[in-house]
């Protein structure tokens, strides 16, 4: 699986886990040249606490399009340490 925006591979990864539609990567698939800490963050109630990332791809910036769990909840736990995207960004196989 590859996500892309703006014509840049954000992370590709043969193992994602999906849940609720979205596909999860490894962090350390990222290309972290494109990601900034974001001070957003969302609960969810049977995921926990999200933090978030923007993607910054040649100046554009996709403010809070991608996101994790630092410390996901018990139900959760197939996603720590992985990464989701939206807001435009192309999750592709």
């Amino acid at each position: 699986m590859k996500a892309i925006w703006n014509n840049a591979v954000l992370a590709e990864s043969d193992d994602t886990v999906v849940v609720e539609n979205n596909h999860y990567f490894p962090a350390d698939s990222l290309n972290r040249e494109y990601f900034e800490d974001s001070i957003a963050g969302t609960t969810c109630p049977w995921k926990g606490r999200a933090s978030y990332y923007s993607v910054r791809v040649d100046g554009e910036l996709n403010k809070d399009a991608a996101w994790y769990y630092p410390e996901p909840k018990e139900a959760a736990q197939q996603i720590k340490g992985r990464v989701a995207f939206w807001k435009g960004v192309q999750v592709t196989s």
